[in-house]
């Protein structure tokens, strides 16, 4: 939308598609709008002028003169709303009067959204307004009746108490809520209110407050061909009026075993509700002491449902786009999690509750072939269709980079490089976790993403603190972009979390309060994943208010006896001449333990060539490590770590020449090779296969 809006577009700027949305939108009876947050100037476009009253040329583009044209008593009420919004960084919908020549009053309706910067302050807004005299062409017809009306509850007043009480509506569920409100009841002189919506032919009863509230349980869904005030309002396209309890029994007589419940002295009306010519429900008003609808109430009452209709469409359309977003970002995600003995997984995702409810968090977990398990969540920037479709890719890439057997750093180096050729000018965090079921050996790297939440066998809650590198699709500076590796080892019955920001983030709050609210769920949450999962997200809802979408992840590992990771260890200081030596024999012992003796040779002189390599370019000690994997057969893996960042690189060797022929040797001995940035160095590995020997 933004192209809509951009300064100084004109006929030689804007784009054929652009200029024929603005004619679309002026033959509409709207036009767009955008205000620089800074300078306070607002532009319009022709067909924005023209809904404002505006002859090409006298908009001066100052809120003062733009106020001049408004009614002075809806002033402070726009301008408490506009205010908010861009405390909260919200959107906002908002309906007010424009006064045009000659006097004329017309209702306008403008809806904004917020543009912020990378600071998150709000710099622009840009929005869409329109006339909005037809939809609430009732609120003017009741003007004069407005004035001449002494009564407390004038009937005019109605019409605009629910029309305030549904601008800030969005979905069904927050019409329901708006017109069954006690307050609302109070204002406009009513005991009681029902809301039923057709479905199926049915009627749907979605909300009710005083008297009303019986019939919902018995009348739930009652065919439209049933003869009840609601059905009988539907089916006929007009209001029932009833005004005593004999006009009750006689025309519904299955309301008579209820009719003891409604006041002796009482009348009800029942409002179609009528949106392009198409019935979508009934409401059905009660007032106490009443006996009677004098002819100009009734006229309200009528123009009433007409407010109603038009608010309860639109929260239908919502509700329809909500829901064909979320059927689409739920048909990205993987479908089935894979079973891996010793490892208890569930997974959650919840769309946000803004307008449209699609975004870019995503879950996944695969099992690779050597029996280790990936999980992933990730979020992509935006609120869009365009997010969830880069989310879907990236899912995908990811998923096939794992899959192929890369180290989780590499895997995730090629994924932020896939998302950056895909030029779609989005980012994403993520987070990987490659665990092995057996050991508990668990290895995690983190792309801009927060970081996992452990939970002990003792109850103990923690975030684990993993380096991180840049979020994907960011270059960094040289071109290398380094995702370190954080290894850990869970514990039988711990449990871990990953999840996506929207579980912790909350408008006008600190993180860390999210962080810390997520620890004390997640301690005081019971222990299988599925009721972990649904325990997190409904306690952090209260908190956050689902203001964007969650993906969460949660993996326990079984109780079973810990099966000791098998590992090898050894410090290499140069300092100590026998460091090496010593190396070396630990590593033949560890081999032969492993049934892999056979690769024992081969295994020395690539382990003396990685320690020799990080002790002669290093000022500190190496770690020489070595566990048996299980990737493509039986083999080793062999790793070095320093307190370099500077990764080994092959050099021309001559027949001459004493050294350089180390990278080379791991080239041609080894199965696989490579380099992986830790928080306080690095570790150059590689990996040797019996098959190969074979």
């Amino acid at each position: 939308m933004d192209r809509l809006f951009e300064p100084g577009g004109g006929p030689g700027t804007e784009s054929h598609s652009a200029a024929a949305a603005h004619v679309a939108l002026a033959v509409n009876g709207m036009g767009t709008f955008s205000w620089d947050v800074a300078s306070g100037v607002m532009q319009y476009d022709a067909g924005g002028l023209a809904v404002m009253g505006f002859r090409p040329g006298e908009f001066d583009g100052r809120l003062a003169t733009l106020g001049e044209r408004m009614v002075p008593s809806e002033l402070p009420a726009v301008g408490k709303l506009v205010d908010r919004a861009l405390r909260e960084r919200s959107g906002f919908s908002l309906y007010f009067r424009v006064r045009h020549s000659g006097g004329r009053l017309q209702w306008t309706h403008t809806q904004g959204h917020i543009v912020r910067d990378e600071q998150n302050r709000p710099v622009r807004v840009i929005g869409i307004i329109r006339d909005a005299s037809q939809e609430l062409r009732a609120v003017d017809e009741t003007e004069q009746l407005r004035q001449s009306l002494e009564d407390s509850h004038r009937p005019s007043d109605i019409v605009v108490h629910v029309s305030d009480a549904l601008v800030p509506t969005v979905t069904v569920e927050d019409v329901a809520d708006a017109l069954t409100d006690s307050r609302l009841l109070e204002r406009i002189g009513a005991s009681s209110i029902i809301l039923g919506m057709i479905d199926n032919g049915r009627m749907e009863l979605v909300g009710s407050n005083g008297v009303h509230e019986t019939l919902i349980q018995d009348f739930h869904l009652s065919r439209l061909s049933e003869p009840l005030p609601l059905t009988e309002a539907v089916r006929t396209r007009e209001p029932v009026f009833v005004t005593n309890r004999l006009q009750f029994v006689t025309r519904y007589p299955a309301l008579a075993p209820y009719l003891s419940k409604f006041p002796e002295a009482a009348a009800a009306v029942y409002l179609p509700l009528i949106a392009q010519d198409t019935p979508i429900g009934a409401v059905g008003l009660t007032y106490e002491g009443r006996a009677s609808f004098p002819p100009d109430e009734r006229a309200v009452l009528t123009a009433l449902g007409k407010v109603i209709a038009q608010a309860l469409q639109r929260a239908l359309l919502y509700d329809q786009e909500h829901e064909l977003a979320a059927g689409l970002q739920t048909a990205m995600l993987p479908g089935i999690l894979p079973h891996v003995p010793g490892l208890h997984l569930a997974t959650r995702y919840r769309p946000t509750r803004a307008r449209g409810g699609i975004g870019g968090d995503w879950y996944d977990a695969l099992t690779l072939p050597d029996g280790r398990i990936a999980v992933v969540v990730g979020d992509v920037q935006g609120h869009d269709v365009t997010a969830a479709a880069v989310m879907g890719q990236l899912r995908i890439a990811l998923r096939a980079y794992a899959a192929e057997g890369h180290p989780p750093s590499t895997a995730m180096a090629r994924a932020s490089a896939f998302l950056a050729e895909l030029d779609t000018d989005r980012f994403a965090t993520c987070l990987l976790a490659l665990i092995d079921p057996l050991t508990g050996l668990t290895s995690i790297v983190r792309a801009g993403h927060p970081e996992p939440v452990l939970r002990c066998l003792d109850g103990r809650c923690v975030w684990l603190d993993t380096p991180g590198g840049l979020p994907l699709g960011l270059t960094a500076p040289g071109g290398q972009v380094a995702y370190p590796v954080f290894e850990t080892a869970l514990e039988p019955g711990s449990t871990l979390v990953l999840c996506t920001d929207g579980l912790i983030e909350a408008r006008a709050q600190d993180l860390d309060e999210g962080r810390a609210r997520l620890l004390d769920a997640l301690a005081a949450g019971p222990g299988p994943p599925d009721e972990l999962a649904d325990h997190l997200l409904d306690v952090m809802a209260a908190y956050t208010g689902e203001e964007d979408d969650v993906a969460l992840l949660v993996l326990r590992r079984g109780r079973g006896k810990a099966a000791p990771a098998p590992r090898m260890e050894a410090v290499i200081s140069p300092t100590d001449p026998d460091a090496l030596r010593n190396a070396r024999i630990a590593l033949r012992e560890a081999l032969q333990s492993w049934s892999l003796e056979a690769l024992g040779d081969t295994a020395e002189l690539l382990a003396c060539e990685l320690a020799t390599n990080a002790l002669l370019h290093t000022d500190g000690s190496a770690t020489l490590t070595a566990r048996p994997v299980r990737h493509s057969g039986r083999g080793v893996r062999l790793a070095v770590s320093d307190t370099s960042t500077a990764s080994p690189r092959r050099r021309a060797a001559t027949e001459q020449s004493t050294s350089g022929r180390g990278v080379m040797l791991i080239e041609e001995l080894a199965t696989a090779w490579g380099v992986e940035p830790r928080g306080n160095g690095k570790t150059v590995w590689c990996e040797l296969s019996l098959d190969l020997l074979q």
